[in-house]
C-alpha cells in the first residue's frame, strides 16, 4: 500500500512539475499575468531576485508570471520547472505553444497565432530577455557576421512582437495592441533587437566591424573604451579576472521618455551593462530614439510612438550582480579588480531603479 500511494505521488509531482500549458488549463481569471519569453531557469532567478530585493514591485496578491516559449528551442524547460518546483515559487508558471513554426511564417497569420492572442488577452504586460544572434533572413540580410544557435527562439518571439505591434514588413496585419494599447511590451538586449527587426527594421550584424572598421579584438580594444559594448580582452590575453561584458554611458535624445515617464534628470549619463555585438541599423517605423551610446552611434533604447507602454532597452537593467556586491572583475589588464556593483555611481544605481519603478508603475497600473 505504500508502495502504491508513493508511485502516486511520484505521478502527480512529475505531472506538476512537466505540464506546461498554464492557458490551456483552469487557471486563475482574479490573477493578473506577466509574461515572461524565455523562461529558463536563470530568467526566473533573475526575475526572482528581482522581487525580493524590491526592484521590481508587483503585488504577490494579485501578479503572478508565467513563462512562455516554443517547443521547437534549443533549452531544456523542464529545467525551468524543477527550478520552480525546488524553489516553491508558486507564483511561477509554465506555458508552452508547439504548433508549427518555420522562418516563412513569422510575418503572418500562423499556426502560433491562437496561442499568442489568448497569451495576450489574458494578460497585462510582456518582457523579452537578452540572447544569442537573429538569423539575418529574417530581417532581409546575408549573414556576414551572425552567430546564431537557437533559429526556434528567433522564429517564436519576433513572430509574438509581429502579431503584438504590427509590422512595416506585413501592413495588413492588425497589432493585437489595438485591442489594449496601453498593454506592456518591454526587452533588454535582444529584446530590443527583436521588436525592431519585428516591426519593421533591420541590426548592424557586428558593431566593431560594421560602425568602427575594425575586424580583430587587438584593434576592438583601441576603440574609446566608453563605446565598447563588450569585452574584447578576453580574447586577447588569458586572465580568469576579466569580465565579458563592459560598464559604460549612455546619453538621452530629445525624446522625454527619459525624464518624463522614467522620472529622472535628462542630465544624468548613467552607467549601463552591455553584453553585445548588434545593434539597431535601420529604426522600425512607429518608433523613436530614447538613448544613444557615448558617441551616438549606437542606439540604447527606444520607445513606441503609439502606444505608450513599448518601450526596450539595449542593456541589461536586470542583472543581479548590478545591485549588491559579487565577484570582484575587471576590464582591462591594468584596472584593479572591482564588483559591478561598485562600478555604479550613486546616480547610476538610482537610474537603474527608476527604471524599474516606471515597470513596476506600468504593470500595476494595467493590472487595476
Amino acid at each position: 500500500m505504500k508502495r502504491f500511494f508513493l508511485i502516486i505521488t511520484v505521478f502527480f509531482i512529475s505531472v506538476s512539475l512537466f505540464s506546461q500549458d498554464f492557458f490551456r488549463g483552469g487557471f486563475s481569471k482574479e490573477k493578473k499575468y506577466v509574461i515572461l519569453v524565455n523562461p529558463t531557469a536563470g530568467n526566473i532567478g533573475v526575475v526572482t531576485f528581482l522581487l525580493d530585493k524590491g526592484i521590481l514591485n508587483a503585488d504577490a496578491e494579485i501578479i503572478d508570471f508565467v513563462g512562455v516559449y516554443h517547443s521547437s528551442q534549443e533549452y531544456d524547460f523542464s529545467k525551468s520547472a524543477e527550478y520552480i518546483a525546488a524553489n516553491g515559487l508558486t507564483r511561477f508558471h509554465l506555458h508552452e505553444v508547439n504548433a508549427p513554426l518555420t522562418e516563412e511564417m513569422v510575418y503572418k497569420q500562423n499556426p502560433c497565432s491562437d496561442d499568442f492572442r489568448k497569451i495576450f488577452s489574458n494578460s497585462v504586460g510582456i518582457i523579452f530577455f537578452g540572447g544569442q544572434d537573429i538569423p539575418p533572413a529574417v530581417y532581409g540580410q546575408e549573414n556576414w557576421y551572425s552567430e546564431t544557435t537557437d533559429p526556434g527562439r528567433h522564429y517564436f518571439e519576433v513572430s509574438f512582437l509581429f502579431h503584438l505591434l504590427g509590422s512595416a514588413r506585413n501592413t495588413a496585419q492588425r497589432p493585437l495592441l489595438e485591442e489594449n494599447p496601453d498593454y506592456m511590451v518591454t526587452g533588454f538586449c535582444l529584446g530590443l533587437q527583436s521588436m525592431n527587426v519585428a516591426a519593421g527594421g533591420t541590426l548592424w550584424q557586428d558593431i566593431p566591424a560594421q560602425v568602427y572598421n575594425s575586424t580583430k579584438p587587438e584593434t576592438h580594444v583601441l576603440i574609446d573604451r566608453k563605446n565598447l559594448h563588450r569585452n574584447y580582452w578576453q580574447n586577447i590575453r588569458d586572465d580568469k579576472d576579466f569580465m565579458g561584458i563592459n560598464m559604460h554611458p549612455v546619453r538621452f535624445t530629445e525624446n522625454m521618455f527619459f525624464g518624463k515617464r522614467v522620472k529622472v534628470s535628462r542630465k544624468m549619463q548613467p552607467m549601463v551593462y552591455s553584453s553585445h555585438h548588434q545593434a539597431i541599423k535601420d529604426l522600425a517605423p512607429g518608433f523613436s530614439v530614447t538613448a544613444v551610446s557615448d558617441d551616438g552611434k549606437i542606439v540604447e533604447g527606444i520607445s513606441h510612438n503609439r502606444y505608450p507602454n513599448v518601450f526596450s532597452v539595449q542593456f541589461h537593467p536586470e542583472v543581479s550582480a548590478l545591485y549588491e556586491d559579487r565577484a570582484m572583475v575587471k576590464f582591462a589588464p591594468d584596472d584593479n579588480p572591482a564588483t559591478l556593483h561598485s562600478m555604479l555611481d550613486k546616480n547610476s544605481l538610482k537610474f537603474h531603479r527608476k527604471y524599474w519603478g516606471h515597470i513596476s508603475g506600468v504593470i500595476m497600473e494595467n493590472a487595476e
